[in-house]
């Protein structure tokens, strides 16, 4: 696999649709967590992780949708763009469930044991939301009709 390969071209490649993906997730991530610690610790002083949660993951899934759709999977299964957007993010909203319901759980089970249970809930949730949200947009949106 030469870096071309897998920066550049396009590709149908599961392999390197993934490997791009580390990358496009990585900046989603940035943006998500960025923006979670910024709300919950300083905005909103430690309180409402939910609101915190729900408000990044939306900067965090335009960020992904952006990239995703440029540079990981190339075109869609569906033609209408609004469409397509509103599954993309029907996809993540599975995942922000995932990450309320970890951090939430992490809040209960660790908050009297050390501070950090955000940030825990928030590595948990994040490895979690991740495979949920490749691999279910590679093959719900972006897969080949013979793939299916």
């Amino acid at each position: 696999m030469k870096i071309k390969e897998i920066l550049v071209d396009k590709t149908d490649s599961t392999l390197i649709q993934f490997i791009r993906y580390v990358f496009v997730g990585g900046a989603a991530t940035v943006v998500d967590w960025g923006a979670s610690l910024l709300l919950f610790y300083v905005v909103f002083g430690q309180r409402f992780p939910t609101v915190s949660n729900v408000i990044s993951f939306i900067l965090g899934l335009i960020t992904n949708f952006i990239i995703s759709t440029f540079w990981v999977f190339g075109e869609s299964k569906v033609k209408n763009k609004l469409v397509e957007f509103l599954s993309f993010a029907a996809i993540g909203v599975v995942g922000l469930l995932m990450t309320i319901g970890i951090t939430k759980l992490c809040k209960l089970k660790l908050e009297d044991v050390t501070s950090l249970y955000q940030i825990i809930g928030k590595v948990i949730s994040t490895a979690a939301a991740f495979f949920w949200n490749f691999f279910a947009r590679k093959i719900l949106l972006y897969s080949k009709k013979s793939e299916q």
